[in-house]
């Protein structure tokens, strides 16, 4: 684990004190690891109960332990996940009453159980509802840890009753997370269009892997030469990583172009930002909106 060592010292000292939180929310940005610290986290916990270590030293653990095994694949008996269903468009109430069935049955050894709950802003109305009522009952076998992305508002309800904690990165972290994924310095290969304090190693990373795998040079491919890919290739419709950050990149063509050379206003860019949010809310035609973008912002 690469960042968030600090905190994860704090969890561990809580829990050596016997005060670790039943209700835990951790807020921070998009792709900078939340889940992964908590599988690190639940590796510290079940490891200590076969006699086996987390590496505290270097914040790491064994891939090949049947524990971390069980917790990798979701089978752990005494951990339930529950995030949204990739044919739903919300974390629905069926979803929160199998929980509930969870926390009634016998835990595994007699051991406590642990419920991650990722993404709780898509969590609909009547499962945050059944959510609520379960986390205020008191059970000192049943932790929650809620994630959240801090670009959306968590129910001050579900809020107001967890004890709150916020991740971040260091910029230097960020670089070592990216090289230490593709095995080299590859961060300084980056096109400087997408380089800022905001992006996410997560970002960052599958950036790389789409540029690679569609033959466009790392370092050579601007934020205006990608939007043209985009555009030509109609990859807004096709690729799940341009799907996911489009904003991100109408917002970073913007970021590099507005007061240059090219006279670009923020009229025009609150009217492009308008444009595609009301084609994202109403399921509209994607083309016309990149069309337009195209013909008004890249043609030369």
């Amino acid at each position: 684990m690469i960042g968030h060592k600090s905190l994860f010292n704090d969890f561990i000292y809580l829990e050596q004190l016997q005060k670790f939180p039943n209700k835990i929310l951790l807020n921070g940005p998009k792709g900078i690891g939340k889940k992964l610290f908590v599988n690190h986290f639940l590796n510290f916990i079940y490891l200590k109960g076969i006699n086996q270590s987390y590496n505290l030293k270097n914040y790491e653990y064994k891939l090949s332990n049947n524990i971390s095994k069980l917790l990798s694949s979701n089978s752990h008996p005494n951990v339930l996940k529950i995030y949204k269903k990739n044919d739903k468009k919300i974390i629905d109430i069926d979803q929160i009453r199998d929980m509930i069935q969870f926390t009634n049955q016998t835990s595994f050894n007699n051991d406590r159980k642990f419920i991650i709950i990722e993404n709780v802003n898509l969590l609909g109305i009547n499962s945050a509802n059944a959510l609520l009522k379960s986390i205020e009952e008191p059970n000192n076998k049943i932790y929650f840890i809620l994630i959240n992305n801090s670009e959306f508002k968590t129910l001050e309800t579900i809020k107001s009753r967890c004890l709150e904690f916020k991740l971040s990165l260091l910029n230097s972290e960020v670089i070592e997370i990216v090289n230490y994924y593709f095995g080299y310095n590859i961060y300084s290969d980056i096109n400087l269009d997408y380089i800022n304090n905001y992006n996410s190693p997560s970002f960052l990373i599958s950036l790389v892997k789409y540029l690679e795998s569609n033959d466009l040079s790392i370092k050579q491919t601007s934020i205006d030469d990608l939007l043209a890919h985009i555009i030509k290739n109609k990859s807004y419709t096709s690729s799940e990583f341009i799907k996911e950050h489009l904003n991100l990149f109408i917002e970073l063509f913007f970021y590099k172009n507005i007061s240059n050379t090219k006279k670009i206003s923020f009229k025009i860019k609150k009217y492009f930002y308008l444009k595609l949010s009301i084609v994202k809310k109403y399921n509209l035609d994607f083309e016309s909106f990149f069309l337009e973008f195209n013909d008004k912002l890249l043609s030369e």
